[in-house]
């Protein structure tokens, strides 16, 4: 019997307009859809208004755990599909998931992504895969830095189709998000002890070399050369991002010794 009834998709949105019909046009097979909106502003809810199998529910925005965590308390279903506003389900990836046989070993399905720019998949990203298919009862979520995991008490098998990341927002609010989620992710790199770190977020603590070395990752490892101008907005993109990383770093750092010598 397949699992793909047993599923509630459970999505986070705020001002998703560009993005959130596309996203829901892929998940015509599910009976009920959770949303948890942070009190958007744009035509966000009248675009979902229009999937009678939506469930609304709004909370002010604290932190992605958290919001995510309320979500899996409206779901009932036994299996969750998170998804960001921004994921485009491949037509293979639905029907890989309508083939799953129900597997009482098996609690949770990470999945690969194809970043896009403008609608176009590049031939590689940054992103990792994630686990996005679960069992609700064995999952609770931490925050990450700016971003957030799940964690699934359980084995973990991996589906081998995609999911698109295609996110249509312009780059000024793009510009916006980032700087918000570099000053997370500096609290992360300075309050987390070295030792623990990944090796990107250890090289990301030298400041100027982690710009570089992701631009050259995206062009050159990811192939994004291969993509036209389509991967080399993406490399851009990286670099910008931290670019902002780095010099956040180094305010922080200038703050801290303006404080220190206040204080001598």
């Amino acid at each position: 019997m397949s699992i793909l009834q047993g599923i509630t998709p459970l999505i986070l949105t705020y001002n998703e307009e560009p993005n959130i019909e596309r996203t829901l046009q892929k998940l015509f097979w599910a009976n009920e859809i959770i949303v948890i909106d942070s009190f958007s502003k744009d035509k966000t809810l009248e675009i979902l208004n229009n999937h009678p199998q939506v469930q609304i529910f709004q909370r002010k925005f604290d932190t992605f755990a958290t919001q995510c965590n309320y979500g899996l308390e409206k779901i009932s279903s036994e299996w969750v599909l998170s998804l960001d506003a921004d994921y485009i389900l491949s037509d293979e990836l639905i029907d890989e998931i309508k083939s799953l046989s129900t597997d009482p070993n098996i609690d949770s399905y990470n999945v690969r992504f194809k970043y896009c720019i403008f609608g176009k998949a590049l031939q590689g990203t940054l992103l990792p895969p994630r686990n996005i298919l679960y069992k609700r009862k064995k999952a609770i979520y931490l925050d990450d830095g700016h971003a957030h995991r799940v964690l699934v008490d359980g084995k973990t098998s991996k589906l081998s189709a995609y999911i698109y990341h295609d996110d249509r927002k312009d780059l000024s609010r793009w510009l916006i998000s980032q700087d918000k989620y570099m000053l997370d992710e500096v609290k992360k790199l300075l309050e987390t002890p070295f030792d623990q770190l990944s090796l990107t977020d250890r090289i990301r603590k030298y400041k100027v070399l982690a710009p570089f070395l992701v631009f050259i990752y995206c062009l050159i490892l990811k192939r994004g050369l291969f993509d036209g101008w389509h991967g080399w907005y993406y490399a851009l993109q990286r670099l910008l991002a931290e670019v902002l990383l780095a010099i956040r770093l180094f305010e922080y750092e200038k703050s801290q010794n303006l404080n220190v010598s206040k204080r001598n």
